[in-house]
């Protein structure tokens, strides 16, 4: 199959240096390299053009999976393999990725391991996000935010509708592959030392960001899996306080009517937001499935 590898890249001078010519050296001969210069400030594009190799630039930054979204617009491999640009990922993990794919997979993510994660804190949210992804789906997510990975084209861009323009594009595309009935595989992978610049990751607009992304796979998956518990917790919390009231007053208090409520109000959102989700993911939307 034809390969395309996409990545996208922002004031990656410094990595890109040591990883292109060791994607060139291997890939060149039976895949394309896309690099997708997102606004960069440095040498990256310069860097870029030494070697022979697809390079799209955007004029301004536009975000992570703005960048991966340009990148498989121009893509024209069978397979995309998207990948950092920042050294971390190694490029002989690639053909281990794709030979799992062939094994009957629709997708197949590089899963990192604890020593491969820059903080504890990081890994700690990780493993919430894996915990909470693998509860609402049913699947056991190993690592739901991982960038490496190998996916089909034309399932890939069968959702890039779908696909936010910041970090939390791999999120977006799992939910989606899993919610469609594709097949998905973790393979565990190792990561070099970062090179160059620092994480574009910003602890505290990002910690917000990622926290969302709860809210977001319960949202692209099944949000009433999502809503129910919480609307349960309130009604559950309306029960007791009337009955408290009532054997303490002997009355049906305004708190209790607002919990009663609020409970029946949580589970008709999540009730519209389930019908919204299928019609989202629906033939008529995504395109009908190739045989």
């Amino acid at each position: 199959m034809h390969i395309s590898i996409i990545l996208p890249a922002k004031n990656e001078s410094i990595s890109l240096q040591n990883l292109l010519p060791r994607l060139v050296d291997a890939f060149s001969d039976r895949a394309e390299i896309i690099i997708v210069n997102d606004g960069s400030e440095d040498d990256t594009l310069e860097i870029c053009r030494n070697f022979d190799i697809k390079v799209i630039s955007h004029p301004y930054p536009k975000g992570n999976g703005a960048a991966i979204k340009s990148g498989a617009r121009a893509a024209t491999g069978e397979l995309l393999v998207f990948m950092d640009a920042d050294g971390q990922h190694r490029p002989e993990d690639i053909d281990m990725l794709i030979n799992t794919l062939e094994e009957g997979y629709d997708m197949v993510v590089g899963a990192r391991n604890f020593r491969s994660h820059t903080s504890v804190p990081r890994y700690i949210a990780n493993m919430f996000y894996n915990f909470m992804s693998s509860w609402m789906t049913g699947y056991r997510i190993l690592d739901l935010t991982s960038g490496f990975r190998v996916i089909k084209s034309n399932i890939f861009k069968r959702y890039l509708y779908l696909l936010p323009n910041g970090f939390s594009y791999p999120t977006t595309i799992t939910m989606a592959i899993l919610r469609n009935g594709y097949s998905l595989k973790y393979v565990p992978i190792n990561l070099d030392k970062r090179l160059g610049n620092n994480s574009h990751v910003k602890p505290v607009r990002d910690g917000i960001r990622f926290l969302l992304i709860i809210f977001r796979i319960g949202t692209l998956y099944s949000p009433l899996k999502l809503f129910f518990p919480i609307s349960l917790l309130f009604f559950l919390l309306g029960m007791i306080n009337y009955i408290y009231t009532y054997l303490s007053d002997g009355r049906f208090t305004n708190m209790s009517a607002l919990l009663l409520v609020t409970s029946v109000l949580i589970f008709l959102i999540g009730l519209l937001s389930e019908q919204l989700t299928a019609l989202m993911y629906s033939e008529k939307m995504t395109g009908p499935k190739d045989d």
